[in-house]
């Protein structure tokens, strides 16, 4: 018997469960303040919206095929365009609101007659500039139902605004600008990154 008239056994097993109490109770603590921690390292949700860059490989795309990335929590659409695709483009000038993207929709180093950096690949915020929308892409060269003489581009189902291939609006529907054309810029031949203009960009 102890001191203080508990049987050594049961002062030992009360020991026992005590310290495995504690152990535990120390151990879920030290979980609760390493998540945190961790969380730390983690991009925060100030800094996935302001939009940290986001890098793509577009070694396999192919002519007339579209890659979507998620920037700024908006679609990025990379477009390869087809030679026709391209040839296109200038015949449609007078059906547009604004064939030489007069307003800020684009970096200045895409303010151009394709509204890009290489003539080929399109980029561009898949987002209609109406209310927000998400335009189908509707490539192919031939009449639609929307368009007798559709030569190719985007079509917003929602509220029928449509875009051409390099991303312009068609004048006379509800969207009031072209789509946006992010910053961006290629590391090589076969690598492009959304959010970061090229350098020396003005």
């Amino acid at each position: 018997m102890s001191n203080d008239g508990v049987k050594g056994p049961e002062n030992l097993g009360r020991r026992r469960f005590l310290t495995a109490t504690t152990a535990v109770v120390g151990a879920v603590g030290a979980g609760f303040v390493a998540v945190p921690f961790i969380k730390s390292w983690l991009p925060s949700a100030k800094a996935k919206l302001a939009g940290a860059p986001v890098t793509a490989d577009i070694s396999a795309l192919q002519e007339g095929q579209r890659l979507v990335l998620e920037w700024r929590g908006q679609p990025i659409w990379i477009v390869k365009r087809s030679k026709q695709m391209l040839e296109v483009l200038p015949t449609l000038d007078p059906r547009l609101a604004d064939p030489k993207s007069s307003t800020d929709q684009q970096p200045a180093y895409t303010k151009n007659e394709l509204r890009s950096i290489k003539p080929e690949i399109s980029v561009l915020v898949g987002l209609c500039t109406h209310l927000g929308c998400a335009p189908e892409m509707v490539a192919e060269i031939k009449p639609e139902p929307f368009d007798p003489e559709w030569k190719g581009g985007y079509f917003c189902p929602c509220h029928k605004s449509r875009f051409d291939m390099a991303g312009r609006v068609f004048a006379g529907v509800p969207a009031p600008i072209n789509l946006l054309v992010p910053p961006h810029h290629y590391e090589n031949d076969t690598t492009i990154v959304i959010g970061v203009d090229p350098t020396g960009a003005a």
